[in-house]
């Protein structure tokens, strides 16, 4: 039996899974996807912009206070997986809430696409696909910092 994902938890309340978490002035980002899909890679490049680690390979997540909620796992607090290189060492922030989970293994198919979510632990929370998002790092730090602009501008 595989670990359960982001997507098989919406009845419960807490879980602690695969996944890694950055977090950017004070919003957490969940990176998931398969093993060797990226996520600590994504991750460290996020931190070299100016993230910061909550955790890497394993998340813990709860449901608290109508937000989920992203730590890092007791054990492996402040570690990130370099691949080909080792462990390495971060300062960690934590908990932080989920403002978005970017999956991996999804690829968008539209250049400016609508906004979706998926349902967690009891909570809506914005997706993104990010298989193949040619500056996702890049990207990525923008929207945690800054957001969206409407899918309706200029017209609202």
């Amino acid at each position: 039996m595989s670990a359960p994902t982001i997507y098989d938890l919406e009845k419960q309340e807490n879980a602690i899974i695969h996944a890694s978490c950055v977090a950017v002035v004070g919003r957490g980002l969940l990176i998931v996807g398969a093993s060797g899909a990226g996520k600590s890679a994504l991750g460290l490049q996020m931190i070299a912009l100016g993230a910061e680690l909550v955790g890497d390979d394993r998340v813990a997540l709860r449901s608290n206070g109508g937000e989920v909620t992203a730590d890092a796992a007791p054990n492996i607090r402040g570690v990130i997986e370099a691949r080909g290189i080792g462990l390495l060492r971060a300062s960690p922030v934590g908990p932080v809430g989920l403002r978005y989970v970017v999956d991996l293994d999804l690829q968008e198919k539209a250049r400016l696409p609508d906004p979706t979510s998926i349902r967690t632990l009891g909570q809506t929370v914005p997706l993104l696909r990010g298989h193949g998002v040619p500056n996702l790092a890049s990207a990525l730090m923008q929207l945690m910092k800054m957001g969206r602009v409407n899918p309706e501008w200029p017209s609202k």
